[in-house]
């Protein structure tokens, strides 16, 4: 199947999911720069308007490693702009949602284990893996949102990680993992945002799509191995992680995964899922 050249938003409907029950998005977040491409901010303020409201939102980011698992500010502070060189327009950018204390409270309860304890960074801002896409999913800023670090990068525990979190969804948590579904800055073609692609990238983003729908969690924890140009659409696997958390996260829900953001913005791959 010949995927499209520009990326496309396809209708999703939220009554697929289990009554109740929040589905689980992984998203490509873009960069700062991502504001400035109508189409994307089109497509993901339509999917924002797709989903069941939330009553609130937890975000891991491929931008905050720290160990063991962090919680990030429950009250507001500033964001954390993770970037350097760019306009400063970027820089005075805000994203006031409220935060979200008992949110914070549940993840501690469902990660927490003995000998296995869990940290709270209470300065740590939303980074812009997080407010990028919130920007133009929920502008109103009316949801509380918590970011939570990824402890590792490790397949397996990621996805374990998610399986823990899994409870949230029925209690109205909008559960997305944040990353970019081919991330190489080096090989990146910055500015361009016509939707073309080296063939790498196309090739990977295609196996993404084919697999991860397929619903094959094998394949996608062993992605380093089993996708076509893994090493090249991701020298370093950050940016692929937080999809292990939201597979785990309804791993066990027989859930199924829809594409529903494709196409390429500055060569690299933008496809993005939800879990309903």
């Amino acid at each position: 199947m010949t995927e499209p050249t520009h990326h496309t938003v396809h209708d999703v409907a939220a009554g697929t999911a289990t009554p109740g029950r929040m589905p689980v998005l992984y998203l490509s977040h873009g960069a700062p720069p991502l504001a400035d491409d109508t189409v994307w901010t089109n497509e993901l303020a339509q999917w924002g308007n797709d989903l069941p409201k939330p009553s609130s939102i937890l975000v891991v980011s491929a931008h905050w490693e720290a160990a063991p698992v962090t919680i990030g500010a429950t009250d507001q502070v500033p964001l954390t702009y993770d970037f350097w060189g760019f306009p400063e327009r970027y820089y005075q950018v805000h994203y006031d949602a409220p935060g979200a204390p008992d949110l914070a409270a549940r993840v501690a309860a469902l990660v927490a284990k003995p000998g296995r304890p869990i940290h709270q960074d209470p300065s740590r801002g939303l980074d812009h893996g997080a407010y990028v896409p919130l920007v133009e999913m929920y502008p109103d800023a009316d949801v509380p949102v918590l970011q939570v670090s990824m402890p590792t990068l490790d397949p397996k525990k990621l996805f374990e990680l998610g399986r823990e979190l899994a409870p949230l969804r029925d209690e109205g948590v909008l559960i997305i993992g944040s990353g970019f579904t081919t991330h190489n800055l080096r090989e990146a073609r910055f500015g361009d945002t016509t939707g073309s692609a080296a063939g790498w990238s196309r090739e990977f983003d295609e196996w993404a799509r084919e697999t991860v729908e397929a619903g094959d969690i094998d394949a996608v924890l062993d992605f380093e191995n089993s996708a076509p140009a893994a090493h090249i659409a991701h020298p370093r696997t950050d940016h692929f992680a937080p999809l292990f958390v939201s597979l785990g996260a309804t791993a066990d829900a027989g859930v199924k995964a829809e594409s529903v953001v494709d196409g390429f913005w500055y060569g690299l791959a933008k496809r993005s899922f939800q879990f309903n």
